[in-house]
């Protein structure tokens, strides 16, 4: 009797073993890469948060480096309550600004929103949650020297991640009497409020791209995450001030 029990503790053993290494191939099998290896990703978040393995995500987009957007996304790991935090500031701060006057060029403010760029490729899992599918980012598996946070004109989020992936897009520095400050458009708003909303955030503003096309797309960045991958990025060393 003390050998057939011996043996079938032993079977069940055995099978629970066999279990758990399917399914930890399965889980492993289920990472996957999007992006380019040389590219440029961006997390966009929506301001919603999903409950996943025990944490609180925030969900958004993710718009790739060929502009390809995956929808329904969710950063896990690092960073996410940094982002959580940042995006919230970011929505306080139009609540307070947005019907409101630029005092330079007199024209309305705008929202601004925040994004978070990562250099590389993405490891992503398709998995459910509450019955929605997710594509869940694995930022734990991200070097941290390769992520990095800014803000922009919430239309110009999509044009930033195309502009950065741009071979010939250079990112420069306003000097604080650039007379883009003064331009009577939202170019010229965005780069003013970009400069304005770090008197209440950990970031700093008045930064742009700089297009082959001599297009300029204004934007500010946190101080995290910022990832020294994306320094040049965050913390531009070529000024800009154009001739008007």
């Amino acid at each position: 009797m003390r050998l057939g029990w011996y043996v079938i503790v032993g079977v069940v053993v055995a099978l629970v073993v066999v279990a758990f290494l399917m399914l930890h191939n399965a889980h492993e099998a289920s990472v996957q890469y999007v992006g380019s290896p040389n590219g440029y990703e961006g997390f966009v978040p929506n301001g919603q948060t999903v409950n996943y393995d025990g944490n609180t995500d925030p969900t958004g987009d993710l718009i790739l480096n060929n502009g390809t957007t995956i929808h329904n996304a969710v950063w896990n790991g690092q960073y996410a309550g940094t982002i959580i935090q940042n995006h919230n500031q970011i929505n306080q701060l139009n609540n307070q600004f947005v019907g409101q006057t630029d005092p330079v060029n007199n024209q309305p403010y705008v929202n601004l929103q925040d994004f978070y760029v990562i250099k590389g490729q993405v490891p992503v899992q398709q998995v459910t949650i509450n019955g929605q599918p997710y594509t869940v980012i694995d930022a734990n598996s991200i070097n941290p020297a390769n992520i990095a946070g800014f803000y922009t004109y919430d239309k110009w989020v999509p044009n930033f991640e195309v502009a950065i992936n741009m071979p010939g897009t250079i990112p420069a520095g306003l000097p604080g009497n650039s007379p883009v400050f003064q331009w009577a458009n939202t170019t010229g708003t965005v780069a003013y409020q970009t400069m304005i909303y770090p008197h209440q955030i950990y970031g700093a503003g008045g930064d742009i791209l700089l297009l082959p096309n001599k297009t300029i797309i204004p934007y500010g960045a946190f101080d995290s995450p910022s990832g020294s991958a994306l320094f040049n990025f965050s913390s531009p060393q070529q000024g800009y001030n154009p001739s008007s």
